[in-house]
């Protein structure tokens, strides 16, 4: 028994997704177990996997790796959702501005000047941020995301820079007090 799914991506991200001569999708067919037939002309992908040799759950992995890769994240962070504490969180900002400038506003707080707002969000939080079209992608640790997801709403929402980043330099000691603390729970154990 076969099992198909279908994933449209943007038609400027079939180039990553196929790669140089074809790398990226035959590694992703290596990975996963799966076939990719990408339909160049409309961004159409279908992966196909055989039940009888695979575990489902390879399925739902190289799903969100596409959508990764076409959220415009390159294959290689792309491929930390292979890992199984890696998940990804695709926000998409019409829900939060109504007017295409109001969303361009939105992406340069999100990017900041030269990427710095950016690397800031994936330096504090362990995370892979991507800016595309009109969403912002993020990768990480399931642990992790959701700060990175807060951090994301509260710039779409207008607050200052700094504010966000107090916060995540708070949830960083948090996280970081917590492991302290389990770590020295299990040496009392």
């Amino acid at each position: 028994m076969e099992q198909r799914f279908f994933i449209k991506i943007p038609l400027d991200r079939v180039g990553a997704l196929i790669g140089p001569k074809g790398k990226t999708k035959s590694t992703l067919e290596k990975i996963f177990h799966v076939t990719l037939d990408i339909e160049s002309s409309s961004g159409s992908v279908e992966i196909k996997m055989s039940l009888a040799d695979n575990d489902v759950s390879n399925l739902f992995a190289v799903q969100n790796v596409v959508k990764a890769i076409g959220r415009g994240f390159n294959p290689k962070k792309a491929e930390k959702l292979a890992e199984e504490d890696y998940d990804l969180i695709i926000i998409n900002l019409e829900d939060y501005a109504k007017s295409k400038n109001a969303i361009a506003r939105i992406k340069g707080r999100i990017i900041g000047k030269d990427g710095s707002s950016r690397r800031m969000l994936e330096e504090l939080t362990g995370t892979f941020v991507s800016v595309y079209g009109d969403t912002v992608s993020i990768i990480g640790k399931t642990n992790n995301l959701e700060t990175a997801r807060e951090a994301v709403i509260m710039l779409i929402k207008g607050a200052f820079h700094k504010t966000v980043w107090n916060f995540l330099y708070a949830e960083r000691r948090k996280r970081k007090q917590n492991r302290i603390k389990l770590w020295e729970e299990n040496i009392e154990n």
